[in-house]
């Protein structure tokens, strides 16, 4: 984590020294504030640091980051720490910034005692939001988490459902539901607008791709943007273009792959038809390629999901398929 760090005192510098060495030592990126006014130091922390951590008054810290508070998607961690050292509170992002454990770290590298407020951790309950950072997650609809969480702490029970899979003892607030009925989700789009999905925060997508000779960029972008758009996706999701090493130098594939930034994954004849499963045959790609099907076999090389099955229009082929993850329920408190 890259956190930076200031303090109001002589005392509170002293603490803020020591805690910068500690946190360097298990492996976070610290600064120090230097002497630049403390609005400065803020704005610009809080626009390119994960974490602030004021050694000092809470309510200074309040009225600092007051102006630059987004939304708790895209806002850091803050914490706040008394001179003595005593206690360590999170004040901002305790789940899906990482508050609430930067302040367990910080504890017990000082000795300190983490005051958490968190409903959900309090009372020992499932926080949603909390595990999907843990396990590299993001919330589709940050709106869904206060009613989900609120259920809990009433001790309702709710149900879950996964792609994939999911090691360990699910939390006893959940149990297994079918996917048009779970409360939360860990999809690649949401099953309903009431549930609470999850689904990866990085590019999990592999988008396999087809064409003809001499295809346009243009064509290629307008089939498989289609495509991704009804399996309620985007680009942003897309880890790699993959398809035949055939080709590999194909200027309009090359092009499409360069507009977006993508890596093009391409696989010889014999290592698409080694991929296991049901494809739809195509004599013509069989022929010209020597392999039946390129663009979902192509999309399911590296193992995973069927997201979107073969797709043709004006000489292009494309497929979709997620990559093969897996999660754990270690850590869900």
């Amino acid at each position: 984590m890259n956190a930076a760090l200031t303090a109001f005192t002589p005392r509170g510098r002293d603490l803020a020294q020591r805690l910068t060495q500690a946190l360097e030592g298990a492996g976070h990126s610290v600064s120090l504030r230097a002497g630049e006014p403390l609005a400065q130091w803020t704005q610009e922390a809080f626009a390119q640091k994960d974490a602030l951590i004021f050694v000092g008054a809470a309510a200074i810290a309040v009225r600092a980051i007051a102006p630059y508070l987004r939304h708790k998607s895209v806002d850091p961690a803050v914490l706040v720490l008394d001179e003595g050292g005593q206690f360590v509170i999170p004040i901002l992002s305790g789940h899906m910034g990482g508050a609430n454990d930067l302040a367990r770290q910080v504890a017990a590298l000082l000795g300190a005692t983490a005051v958490i407020t968190t409903g959900t951790d309090v009372n020992g309950i499932f926080a949603a939001d909390q595990w999907a950072r843990r396990q590299g997650l993001t919330v589709g609809d940050f709106s869904r988490i206060a009613p989900f969480s609120s259920a809990l702490l009433a001790g309702e029970r709710r149900g879950f459902w996964s792609r994939w899979p999911v090691e360990g003892t699910m939390p006893a607030e959940l149990y297994p539901a079918p996917r048009e009925e779970a409360h939360l989700v860990l999809d690649w789009a949401p099953p309903r607008p009431n549930a609470l999905c999850l689904r990866p925060a990085r590019p999990f997508v592999r988008l396999g791709v087809g064409c003809r000779r001499g295809t346009s960029p243009e064509a290629i972008r307008a089939l498989t943007e289609k495509l991704l758009a009804d399996a309620g996706l985007d680009f942003s999701q897309v880890s790699a273009v993959c398809s035949i090493d055939l080709k590999q130098d194909e200027p309009g594939l090359l092009a499409f792959c360069r507009e977006l930034g993508l890596p093009l994954t391409v696989y010889t004849a014999q290592e698409l038809a080694a991929v296991p499963g049901d494809f739809p045959p195509s004599p013509f790609v069989q022929q010209v390629t020597g392999v039946d099907n390129v663009c979902q076999r192509a999309a399911l090389a590296g193992g995973g999901l069927l997201i979107r099955a073969k797709t043709a229009r004006e000489g292009v082929t494309a497929a979709l398929a997620a990559e093969p993850l897996h999660f754990d329920w270690r850590n869900c408190l």
